[in-house]
């Protein structure tokens, strides 16, 4: 897997001060996307173990909340294959701390059922991990400006735990 950004001290995805992951790959190709350089499974740098390292290390203040990971699209099968052990990590480390995820697939239809299309074998070991999922597509029609953690009113916050 590849990744195209983190950003340490983020506040616009997700509640508090987060360590934000931008993972690389997706095959939704949303109209109006914030970071259409982010579909191609091989842009931005490899996610190794010192990636992960950083961003276990980067948590580690009691004033950042947590981690968002979005992308790209973390529930792409390959990508969740990665990041599987990443969300582990970070919720043994930190209990306390929240793990937000975006993805433009649909929690029950795409993602829960097993013949989902982001339905895979790591899907239900992400979903262990992950506080807040904010699922659905980005539709630029529905755009809508004052939602929080959102671009556009179809996609939900969804607490997981």
């Amino acid at each position: 897997m590849n990744y195209g950004n983190i950003k340490y001290y983020d506040i616009a995805n997700g509640e508090g001060v987060r360590t934000t992951l931008f993972v690389s790959g997706c095959t939704h190709h949303c109209k109006g996307c914030f970071q259409p350089e982010t579909w191609d499974f091989n842009y931005g740098q490899e996610f190794t173990v010192d990636t992960v390292y950083e961003i276990v290390k980067s948590l580690e203040p009691d004033y950042i909340a947590g981690l968002t990971v979005l992308g790209g699209e973390p529930f792409e099968p390959e990508n969740q294959k990665a990041l599987v052990g990443l969300l582990r990590t970070v919720k043994e480390r930190y209990p306390a701390k929240t793990i937000w995820c975006y993805t433009g697939y649909t929690y029950e239809t795409d993602i829960l059922s097993e013949d989902g299309k982001a339905h895979c074998e790591a899907t239900s070991d992400m979903l262990k991990y992950i506080d807040v999922l904010v699922d659905g597509e980005f539709i630029e029609a529905k755009k809508d400006i004052s939602l929080r953690f959102r671009g556009s009113s179809n996609q939900r916050i969804i607490e997981l735990k």
